[in-house]
């Protein structure tokens, strides 16, 4: 009984990932004082992307296509909208390998 709540759980949670999750165009981005800046565009919009250096996740990835996922509210290291980057994998359906961390700003 514990298990199949346990999956149904799961199988929420991953549709609720999969809905915040958008294409994204990685323009450049850059290190200094300790902070990586991404300038990435979504749907016509520039946005920046930053995270700290030191962090577990966080990474200065090259331009190209990603798949970007929000994190739900009060989810994820930053005091800020949360989004994961992910390299686009070949299989459509597959998020792919993940990139960072980032604290999500309209630019």
């Amino acid at each position: 009984m514990k298990q199949s709540i346990l999956l149904v759980l799961l199988v929420c949670a991953t549709s609720l990932f999969a809905q915040d999750k958008s294409q994204i165009t990685v323009k450049d981005s850059s290190t200094g004082s300790g902070v990586v800046l991404v300038t990435i565009h979504e749907s016509g919009k520039t946005f920046e992307l930053q995270c700290t250096e030191s962090a577990p996740h966080c990474a200065a990835p090259q331009a190209g296509t990603y798949w970007m996922v929000r994190l739900p509210k009060n989810h994820g290291l930053y005091d800020c909208a949360n989004v994961d980057l992910y390299r686009q994998a070949a299989d459509p359906d597959s998020q792919g390998e993940m990139i960072g961390e980032y604290c999500l700003n309209e630019k």
